[in-house]
């Protein structure tokens, strides 16, 4: 999208005549005659770069200039003034403008210093996103697998990934991999030193999410103390991955079709639109096409990000690629716990094969994860892994009980710091495995709450995706679960 230049003047025919140059550069400009008008502009739709006149109507431009921070702008300024005075100039410099032009201004001049601040702009940009993404430990996404249907799952996403759609829809079973081919298409696009924002819409609350997509302005609710940008704003350049997309509701399905089609959002409480060259990226392990057949999410919607979707294979479609992915998960756990694994026995080899991975990739790099802190011999034993039939992960199923009220009697719980309560655990004679254990706590958990999810994954401290994913993963049906309740 082409930069926007605030032109801040209050001569008419200048402001009208560099306007004009600017549209004949590739600009796309803005006008304000005085600071008070500047402030609204810099508040409601902040340019990407400022041309400011030291002498205004209202004030200085150099106060002007002190107060951007507070306006949340970080973009470049020029300072542009017909009797430069040297303590206003080395003020304005301290102060982080760019540089300074006199009246009348040298368009040559004017030009060069535009473009060099604008690239010196997006440069420290960039470098801000590297530190930050080198502070998160955010590793290069690397996919991993051999079989055809992964060979032609990458070289779909790559494509996509080229390609200029500002939209892409990733589907897949819960554990298929979907934040990590997010993270592809974000690396291999052209958009690849711009922001990657992440945002899982099922882990924020509902009340909360409109805002944290799209900002608020001061004073749009009762604790908006201050103007704060959205994940969308934040994303500018770059791309946001909204995984569970299917958890918007449908409000925000209605305005985040309208920032997908015209590339403009607008904050909660503000009255104007504000630009964003940004890509959504969205994910959902639900089907959409059910949920806008249910009314639950919104056809025009589903359609505009269907324009290129991408299909994630389940793992039990490509166990071929098992023994790869086991391999770069070893490789992954011993740097991380100092050990030396080389590999797997092959009855667990075998064990691996037949399974199903009703949680897929995720399942399967848990469950090394899990096998490897366990195992001391060179190869993991088939004992080592929670599925198999005599598991070492064995935990007492009796030391939960069967009742709320009894969280409270000695021996069977203790209390921990935080106020939270701990199984005072004994593993049985005849052993269980830690699967069986989830799923007990689990079905207590929607014993308790009468089925309630949302309040059961809060009982255990858990995300409403994953208590969905374990009951999915459990194969608790609708029956099952009622028979738990009282």
């Amino acid at each position: 999208m082409k930069p926007r230049i605030l032109i801040i003047d209050d001569e008419k025919l200048l402001r009208w005549s560099l306007a004009r140059k600017l549209e004949e550069w590739g600009y796309d400009p803005a006008q304000a005659a005085t600071c008070a008008e500047a402030t609204e502009k810099f508040h409601s739709d902040p340019p990407d770069l400022a041309l400011l006149d030291i002498k205004l109507p209202d004030g200085n431009g150099v106060e002007l200039l002190r107060q951007l921070p507070k306006e949340d702008f970080s973009g470049p300024v020029i300072m542009i003034t017909a009797d430069p005075q040297v303590e206003d100039v080395k003020t304005a410099l301290r102060l982080g403008a760019y540089d300074y032009l006199c009246k009348p201004v040298n368009l040559d001049e004017l030009r060069l210093t535009i473009g060099n601040a604008l690239e010196a702009s997006q440069l420290r940009a960039q470098v801000a996103n590297l530190r930050d993404q080198a502070q998160r430990g955010m590793e290069r996404p690397e996919f991993i697998g051999k079989s055809p249907a992964a060979r032609q799952l990458i070289e779909f996403v790559l494509r996509a990934a080229a390609s200029p759609a500002n939209a892409l829809l990733l589907q897949g079973e819960s554990g298929t991999g979907k934040d990590l081919i997010a993270r592809i298409l974000h690396q291999e696009s052209p958009r690849r030193d711009g922001p990657y924002v992440p945002v899982n819409c099922s882990a924020i609350p509902e009340n909360l999410l409109e805002a944290e997509l799209f900002g608020h302005e001061k004073g749009a609710f009762t604790d908006a103390k201050a103007m704060k940008k959205g994940l969308f704003e934040i994303a500018a350049g770059g791309t946001i991955f909204l995984d569970e997309i299917g958890e918007l509701p449908l409000a925000l399905q209605s305005k985040l079709l309208r920032t997908l089609e015209d590339q403009s959002i607008r904050r909660l409480g503000g009255v104007r639109d504000i630009r964003v060259d940004v890509r959504v990226v969205a994910a959902s392990n639900r089907n959409l096409e059910d949920e806008v057949a249910a009314g639950r999410f919104r056809q025009d919607l589903y359609y505009r990000l269907m324009v290129i979707p991408v299909f994630i294979p389940p793992l039990r479609s490509h166990k071929e690629d098992i023994p790869i992915l086991t391999a770069f998960f070893i490789e992954q756990f011993n740097r991380r716990f100092g050990k030396h694994i080389e590999g797997v026995t092959p009855e667990a080899a075998a064990l691996m094969e037949s399974y199903s991975w009703p949680g897929n990739v995720r399942e399967l790099r848990n469950a090394i994860q899990r096998a490897m802190i366990l195992e001391d011999t060179p190869r993991i034993q088939a004992d080592c892994l929670p599925f198999a039939p005599k598991s070492r992960l064995f935990m007492a199923a009796a030391a939960f009980p069967d009742r709320e009220d009894q969280a409270n009697t000695p021996g069977q719980w203790r209390r921990l710091p935080n106020g939270r309560f701990l199984p005072d655990l004994r593993i049985p004679a005849g052993g269980t495995s830690l699967e069986e254990i989830e799923k007990h706590l689990v079905i207590e958990a929607l014993r308790q709450t009468q089925g309630n999810q949302s309040r059961a994954a809060r009982l255990l401290d858990i995300s409403r995706d994953t208590i969905r994913y374990a009951i999915k993963k459990h194969g608790l049906q609708d029956s099952e679960r009622q028979d738990a309740n009282p």
